[in-house]
C-alpha cells in the first residue's frame, strides 16, 4: 500500500538535493503571458547541472544509502537525464556507478554519462530491455538499484521544486503543469503541494502517443502501452509506477495530452521567453499549459509551468523548426491547382499577395492543371481558413495538408520528378533552362520575382523554401523559345542578385531533366 501525500511531506522537507542541485529561479515568460492572458511563471529545471531535474530524486536516493551500499555501488537504467543525475551523484559521494543505456542512445549521452567516471553498459532497443539488463547486472554485481522514478524517496527529491514552487511565489500559483514520464516529477510536486494548499489544482502532461498515466487514472489501475512515441524521449515509458500512481491518483486534478507539433510550438514559446532551448520532454509542460488554457477558458490565472530539462539533440532541431509553425497555427500547408496557361502562377501568386511563404514547390507534369505545394505564414486558424477561401474563391482548387503527417513528413521534400516527353511536347516551348537564384529574404522579394518573369515564358519548375537565413533561394526552371533567349539574357542582366545557370548540372539532369541522362562510366 502506498503512503499518503501527507506522509512525503516529511520526506520532501528533510530531502537531501542541495549538494548538487541548486534552487531553480521560478521566471516570468511575458510573451506567453501575454498571448495567453494569464501569469505565465517557468520553474526552471532546465538550469540545473545536469539540465534536468532527475538529479534530486537520484542523489536523495543515493545519499540515504549506507556506508556499506554505497562502497559496492549503485546502477541504474536510463537514456538520458537519470543517467547522469546518478552519476553526478556517484561523482559527489564517491561511489561506484554503473549506468545501463539503450543501445540506440545519442553518442552526446553517452559520452556526458561516462565523462562524469560512470561505467556506462550498452544493451537492448529501449529502456525496458536496459533495466531488465541493469536489475540481473545489480543482482550479479551486488549493485543498489537506483530507479528512475517509482522510489519513495526519488519522489521526494523531485518534490523539493513544489516546495521551492510555493515559497518562491508570493502567493500560491493557481494551476502547476507538470509533464508525466513515469510519475516521479508529479508524485513528488503533488504530494507537497496539496498537502499544504489543496486548492491548487495538479495538472499532468504527456505526448498523445506515451499516454500511460493518462489512460491509468481513466481506468483506475495502471495501464501498460504496447508501444510508445520517441519524440519526448525523457517521458518515454510503457507504464507508470505502483507509487506514483497511487499518489497521482490523489493528487493530479487532470491530465492533458499534446501532440508533436504542439511540443514543438512550445519549445519555440520557451526559447522566445528565455533563450533557452529545452528538450521536447522540457517543454511539454508548457505545450499541455497552452492546450488547458484553451479548453478550460482560464483567464487572468498564474500558471507555472515546470520546465523540466534541456537535454536537446543538436540534430533534431531542424526538424522541431519545421514544426513549430504548424504547431502555432502560424503557417498552411496547402496543395493548390491551377490551369497549366500562361499568367496562372502570377495569378496565383496575385491572391498570395503580400504573405511571407515558407515554402512553394512546383513541377510541370499535366499540359492541362499544375499541382502547387506551398506553405504560408498565417496569424491563427481563422486566418488560415481566409486564405483558403480565398484561393478558391479565384478559381483554384485548394487542400489544407497542415494536418497531413505524409506530407509535412515526407511530401514536402519530394515534389518534383522528371518533365513528361508529353507534356513538352504538348507545351512547344523550347529546352527547358534551369536557374539558381538568391535574394535578400525579406516579404515581398519572391512575389516580387514572379511578377518579373516574362508573360510568355512558361515556368515548368519552381522551388523556393524558407529556412531562416538571410537570403532567400529559388531553382527555376523555364522553357524559353529560341528567339526568345535574347530577352531572358536581358531580364538576368537586369537583376540586382546572383543568379547560377544549372542546365548542364548532371543531377537536375538524373532527376528533374527532360531527357534521358545517366551516371558518367567510373574509370
Amino acid at each position: 500500500m502506498s503512503e499518503a501525500p501527507q506522509s512525503y511531506l516529511q520526506r520532501i522537507l528533510r530531502a537531501r538535493v542541495y549538494d548538487v542541485a541548486i534552487e531553480s529561479p521560478l521566471d516570468p515568460a511575458p510573451n506567453l503571458s501575454a498571448r495567453l492572458h494569464n501569469r505565465v511563471l517557468l520553474k526552471r529545471e532546465d538550469l540545473q547541472p545536469v539540465f534536468s531535474f532527475k538529479l534530486r530524486g537520484a542523489y536523495n536516493k543515493m545519499a540515504g544509502l549506507s556506508a556499506a551500499e554505497l562502497e559496492r555501488g549503485v546502477i541504474a537504467a536510463s537514456a538520458g537525464n537519470h543517467a547522469q543525475g546518478v552519476a553526478l551523484g556517484a561523482q559527489k559521494l564517491g561511489c561506484r556507478a554503473v549506468i545501463v543505456m539503450p543501445v540506440t542512445t545519442p553518442e552526446m549521452k553517452v559520452k556526458a554519462v561516462a565523462a562524469r567516471g560512470a561505467e556506462v553498459v550498452l544493451h537492448g532497443d529501449n529502456y525496458d530491455a536496459a533495466c531488465t539488463e541493469a536489475t540481473r547486472l545489480g543482482a550479479e554485481r551486488g549493485l543498489t538499484f537506483i530507479h528512475p522514478f517509482d522510489d519513495p524517496d526519488v519522489i521526494a527529491g523531485q518534490g523539493t521544486i513544489g516546495l521551492e514552487i510555493l515559497r518562491q511565489c508570493s502567493s500560491p500559483p493557481d494551476v502547476i503543469y507538470v509533464a508525466v514520464g513515469g510519475g516521479g516529477l508529479i508524485a513528488g510536486i503533488g504530494a507537497y503541494v496539496k498537502t499544504l494548499w489543496p486548492q491548487v489544482q495538479i495538472v499532468g502532461v504527456e505526448p498523445v502517443d506515451a499516454d500511460a498515466m493518462t489512460r491509468s487514472l481513466a481506468a483506475g489501475a495502471r495501464v501498460q502501452l504496447e508501444q510508445v512515441g520517441l519524440f519526448a524521449d525523457g517521458v518515454a515509458v510503457r507504464q507508470v509506477g505502483e507509487h506514483t500512481f497511487a499518489l497521482a491518483q490523489q493528487t493530479v486534478d487532470r491530465m492533458v495530452t499534446v501532440d508533436t507539433d504542439a511540443i514543438c510550438a512550445a519549445i519555440k514559446d520557451v526559447f522566445e521567453d528565455t533563450r533557452s532551448i529545452l528538450e521536447p520532454a522540457g517543454a511539454l509542460a508548457v505545450a499541455g499549459m497552452k492546450r488547458d488554457v484553451a479548453q478550460q477558458g482560464l483567464h487572468g490565472l498564474t500558471l507555472v509551468a515546470v520546465a523540466c530539462g534541456a537535454n536537446m539533440n543538436f540534430d533534431r532541431l531542424r526538424f522541431v523548426a519545421e514544426r513549430t509553425e504548424i504547431g502555432e497555427d502560424r503557417e498552411a500547408m496547402l496543395a493548390v491547382e491551377i490551369p497549366e496557361q500562361t499568367g496562372s502562377l502570377r495569378r496565383f501568386c496575385g491572391v498570395l499577395g503580400q504573405r511571407s511563404l515558407t515554402e512553394f514547390s512546383y513541377r510541370l507534369a499535366d499540359p492541362r492543371v499544375a499541382h502547387i505545394f506551398v506553405g504560408v505564414q498565417t496569424s491563427g486558424t481563422a486566418d488560415e481558413q481566409a486564405l483558403i477561401d480565398d484561393v478558391r474563391r479565384a478559381g483554384f482548387p485548394c487542400l489544407d495538408l497542415s494536418k497531413d503527417e505524409l506530407a509535412k513528413l515526407h511530401l514536402r521534400h519530394m515534389v518534383g520528378g522528371r518533365l513528361p516527353a508529353s507534356a513538352a511536347a504538348a507545351l512547344e516551348q523550347g529546352e527547358e533552362l534551369l536557374y539558381r537564384f538568391e535574394f535578400p529574404e525579406k516579404p515581398g522579394a519572391l512575389m516580387a520575382f514572379v511578377n518579373a518573369l516574362h508573360a510568355s515564358w512558361n515556368i515548368s519548375i519552381f522551388h523556393y523554401r524558407n529556412h531562416g537565413a538571410d537570403v532567400g533561394r529559388i531553382v527555376v526552371g523555364v522553357q524559353v523559345p529560341q528567339g526568345e533567349r535574347a530577352a531572358w539574357q536581358a531580364f538576368l542582366n537586369g537583376l540586382d542578385y546572383q543568379h547560377w545557370d544549372e542546365t548542364d548540372n548532371p543531377a537536375y539532369r538524373l532527376f528533374l531533366g527532360p531527357s534521358t541522362a545517366s551516371l558518367p562510366a567510373l574509370a
